[in-house]
């Protein structure tokens, strides 16, 4: 018995973008900022599409030695959000490149 053949699909070249800061409104500034980028390169694209908010949460007694039911609680939140870039021209590349974002917002570009 032989296998059925697989069609093989034309795989476009797609970049992927991964945003991730602590506040809120920096982050949906920033991608607002590279939505603009990508529609003036005029590349087809899906998002920004909101992923889950990322919580972490930190316990620390408030005492050094005694009074143990004492304590703080601190947490951390970091949102996250995705864009993908189907089929970037050279330019769209260098414009992504070229962008100035706000301090505290993490970019991870990543080609597939």
């Amino acid at each position: 018995m032989s296998e059925p053949k697989k069609e093989e699909k034309d795989y476009k070249q797609r970049i992927r973008i991964k945003i991730k800061a602590f506040d809120h409104k920096i982050i949906d500034q920033s991608t607002k900022t590279i939505v603009d980028t990508i529609e003036r390169s005029d590349a087809s694209f899906f998002g920004p599409i909101p992923l889950p908010t990322e919580k972490r949460k930190y316990t620390v007694n408030r005492s050094t030695f005694v009074h143990k039911d004492a304590r703080d609680q601190y947490e951390m939140r970091i949102h996250k959000r995705i864009i993908d870039i189907i089929d970037p021209s050279g330019k769209t590349i260098e414009d992504l490149t070229n962008l100035n974002l706000p301090a505290g917002v993490d970019v991870e570009i990543k080609m597939q």
